[in-house]
């Protein structure tokens, strides 16, 4: 039985997603003294949920620049231990989703009292910036004394990302675009939970594949950390058109 000790392991495949942090910073700490930089972030927005329409939270694991700060800058100093279940639960999940909404909302509404002044753009864009140095703030502690994607289970554009992706599923957007982690033989699985110990998410494929080898788990980032990772090199990244040949 494969033990819950949970491995650190290098989870920047790319130049993307090692140096993506330094965006945090830019917008949280330069914006302090550029406000407009935080307009950047609508276009973020709208990029992630457009990428979820087509290829599930593929965002978090791969261009998010507070997944690159948690994964690259303080998974080397975090405990990197189980992430309490609660913060997992839907009930959770849509609550924060609702708070956070409704503060991000009335900042954004408020600001919008400056349309057609000199100092519109900057107020609109502060409104962003200080939703990056919360995230900073509030996801960094949790990352160091716990693990460096707590904040990511119940991150309000993590939510957001699945409400795209479940549209993209029902209209047929993704069907052709999204990759699963796929097993090739399940037979040779060994059950060494490799998989899961350095799962970012804590998720654990070799125990919910399904019959075309394929872990389907709305939660999974796409990263490829298992995949590289994998003792007996059984996993990868397929589409739905690995299952057609």
């Amino acid at each position: 039985m494969a033990t819950k000790n949970y491995t650190k392991t290098k989870r920047a495949f790319t130049p993307l997603r090692k140096y993506a942090w330094l965006f945090t910073l830019l917008i949280a700490i330069g914006g302090l003294w550029e406000p407009r930089l935080g307009l950047l972030v609508i276009a973020v927005m709208a990029a992630l949920t457009i990428t979820a329409m087509f290829k599930g939270r593929y965002w978090c694991g791969n261009v998010c620049p507070h997944g690159s700060l948690f994964d690259v800058v303080l998974l080397p100093i975090s405990l990197n231990r189980k992430t309490p279940g609660f913060l997992k639960t839907k009930l959770f999940i849509l609550a924060f989703f609702a708070f956070f909404m409704f503060n991000f909302g009335r900042r954004v509404v408020a600001s919008f009292q400056a349309w057609g002044e000199y100092d519109f753009a900057s107020r609109l864009g502060f409104v962003f910036i200080l939703t990056y140095l919360i995230v900073m703030m509030v996801g960094g502690l949790p990352a160091v004394l716990i693990n460096p994607r707590v904040w990511c289970q119940f991150c309000p554009m993590g939510t957001m990302q699945k409400a795209a992706y479940l549209i993209g599923k029902s209209t047929g957007l993704s069907r052709n675009t999204e990759e699963f982690v796929t097993i090739s033989d399940p037979e040779k699985c060994a059950g060494c939970g490799k998989c899961e110990k350095v799962c970012p998410f804590q998720l654990a494929p070799y125990k919910n594949f399904d019959s075309h080898g394929k872990f389907r788990d709305i939660n999974c980032i796409k990263c490829g950390v298992c995949t590289e990772n994998c003792p007996l090199d059984l996993l990868s990244l397929e589409g739905e058109q690995s299952d057609e040949r």
